[in-house]
């Protein structure tokens, strides 16, 4: 009974995310050809699927240049979310934490970004 009690914390302890809940809008990215050399965009995307694929993460840039890790805080394959939207346009929902430097965000959402288009009213 008292195993029961403490297993039971401990489960509800793992799962809350210490954090700010947010919504970014970014571009996916994988993080070995960006860093290094830049490569972003449509004329990326099979290589960027290759690295991925071959373990390299993914991230998310926002339009100021940030990079976000998605976090694999259910030590699941943090790639997996974001396979489907690689140098895609996306809006993601989910928590971001900040540790050592690093802008972390555990995915609760993604979803393919809406493009603007040249006549949307000025905000």
């Amino acid at each position: 009974m008292v195993f029961s009690a403490v297993l039971a914390t401990a489960i509800h302890a793992h799962e809350e995310h210490k954090g700010k809940a947010v919504t970014i809008t970014g571009t996916v990215v994988d993080t070995g050809c960006y860093m290094s050399h830049d490569a972003i965009g449509d004329k990326h995307t099979e290589c960027a699927t290759a690295c991925a694929k071959a373990g390299v993460p993914l991230a998310i840039v926002d339009g100021a240049g940030k990079i976000y890790l998605p976090i694999a805080a259910d030590h699941k394959n943090a790639n997996a979310k974001l396979m489907p939207f690689i140098e895609k346009k996306v809006r993601v929902t989910g928590t971001t934490m900040e540790k050592g430097g690093l802008e972390g965000i555990v995915i609760k959402t993604v979803e393919a970004a809406q493009l603007e288009s040249a006549t949307s009213p000025a905000r």
